[in-house]
Formats: C-alpha cells, sequence, structure tokens
C-alpha cells in the first residue's frame, strides 16, 4: 500500500530534532511520498535540503505563500520565478489568498495569487491553493484567467459542497487533511458527495494534526489517519483509498 502526502513543511523548524526520523517513520507507515510546498525566499533552502536527502520521496514546489506577501512581493515573485529556470519543481505552490490573519495586504495577495497562476500556465505546472477566509476571492480569480492547462489543487479544502463542485469543474482536486478527521468540522459530509478520483490526501505538517493526535505536532505518518477516515467514509478499504489517491497525485504532479 502507497499513500502519497502531498502537502507537508517537513523542512520547518519543528522537525529540527528528528527530521530523518519523521520521514523514515512516515516511509515506513506506507506514506512513500511527500511533496513540498514552499513559503518563501528563506524557506527554499531548506526545502531542497530535504528534497535532495530523499530523491526518491520528497519532491519540492516554488511559490510564495499568501500570508508571507507583503510591500516587497514583487522581489520575491522574481525570486521564484528564477528559480524555475534552476531546476525541477513539481508545482507552484502554495500561494493563494489568506484573510483569516491580517488583510492588510489583499491587494498584494491577489497580485501575487494572479502572477502565480501565470507562472504555473506558462510552465505547464499544477498550482497548489491556499484559501481561508477568500474562497469566493479565489473562485472569481480562476473564472476570470482559468485556461485548458490550469490545474492543481485546493490545499486543506474548507468550502462548501457547491464551492467543492465549482472548483472541480474547474479542473481542481481537493486537498483533503486532518481536518476530515475533527468530530464536528463537517467536512466529512463533503468528502462524501465528492468522487474519491477528485480528492488527494495530505497533512500540512505540523500543522493540522488528525485524531487522535490532535493538539500534537502532524507529521506525514499521519496521512494514514486522513486514508483511514477516508475509507471509512466511502465504506471502501484503505488499500483502495491509498491507490486511488495516490494515482491521482502522480498524475496531478507528476513526480
Amino acid at each position: 500500500m502507497i499513500i502519497t502526502d502531498t502537502h507537508t513543511h517537513l523542512y520547518l523548524q519543528e522537525f529540527d530534532k528528528d527530521r530523518n526520523q519523521v520521514i523514515e517513520n512516515a516511509i515506513n507507515a506506507g506514506v512513500r511520498y511527500m511533496l513540498l510546498p514552499n513559503i518563501d525566499s528563506k524557506s527554499i533552502d531548506g526545502m531542497l535540503a530535504v528534497c535532495d536527502s530523499f530523491p526518491n520521496n520528497c519532491f519540492p514546489m516554488i511559490g510564495l505563500h499568501p500570508t508571507n506577501v507583503d510591500a516587497n512581493f514583487l522581489m520575491e515573485l522574481e525570486n521564484v520565478e528564477r528559480w524555475l529556470s534552476k531546476r525541477k519543481f513539481i508545482a507552484i505552490g502554495e500561494t493563494g489568498i489568506d484573510l483569516y490573519w491580517d488583510k492588510t495586504h489583499k491587494g498584494e495577495q491577489i497580485d501575487a495569487f494572479k502572477f502565480q497562476i501565470e507562472l504555473a500556465k506558462k510552465n505547464d505546472l499544477p498550482i497548489v491553493i491556499h484559501s481561508r477566509e477568500s474562497m469566493a476571492e479565489i473562485i472569481s480569480i480562476l473564472e476570470e484567467i482559468n485556461s485548458d492547462n490550469l490545474r492543481g489543487v485546493f490545499h486543506c479544502f474548507n468550502g462548501t459542497l457547491v464551492e467543492a463542485k465549482r472548483v472541480i469543474e474547474m479542473g481542481f482536486l481537493l486537498g483533503i487533511g486532518g481536518v476530515v478527521t475533527f468530530k464536528n468540522s463537517g467536512l466529512d459530509q463533503i468528502v462524501s458527495a465528492i468522487d474519491l478520483a477528485k480528492i488527494v490526501l495530505e497533512t500540512d505538517s505540523p500543522y493540522l494534526t488528525p485524531a487522535p493526535f490532535r493538539g500534537k505536532r502532524n507529521e506525514s505518518a499521519y496521512t494514514t489517519f486522513v486514508n483511514q477516515k477516508m475509507a471509512e467514509i466511502k465504506d471502501i478499504t484503505i488499500e483502495e483509498v491509498a491507490t486511488i489517491t495516490s494515482d491521482n497525485a502522480r498524475k496531478l504532479f507528476n513526480f
């Protein structure tokens, strides 16, 4: 059984003391592939070091996270574009719009998101979208500048069923992580109505830890709990969930 964690920040300081062991634990648990989204220029070296240490298991993306968009965002985006000419990345991301913490740079977030969409189209790469309190804005932008070769995943999908169906119609997959195991999240009801062919699994580690470890550091091995919950929701085996969602990830990210 092969499981794929399509969104994990293994390069962050939360893993400095046991990073290699965390990755080995994931592989031993059946989570063979771990996809690493970037945050900003400061996280690139650490992310690439992880991927170079585990080249058959860890694969990098390149992008600018919306909560790291500030007055200097154009320099950050120029750096993203430069890196695309230096080495292979499996996606643009993570990018998007986050209006939960701070709306000060909403305009800049929108501009940065649009720029990275164009980078994805230009380089024929999928895009990994972070959306928090911003689903309406993101869908509007995608409807405005979508194209046949634009594809990707809504990381940590947190919208409604109507929104889920809309983004799927536009060619995107839903990233489902630990939140689906939370007792009152309601995400299980949305997932039950969505074809598994439109879903990939993720952790967002070290954040959003699934039950039964909620409140503790998340790690890629815990994708197995998301996989188990999906099997319960869909009333199929854990092997079927792992196979289908990993195939979805391989087709989308081409790693």
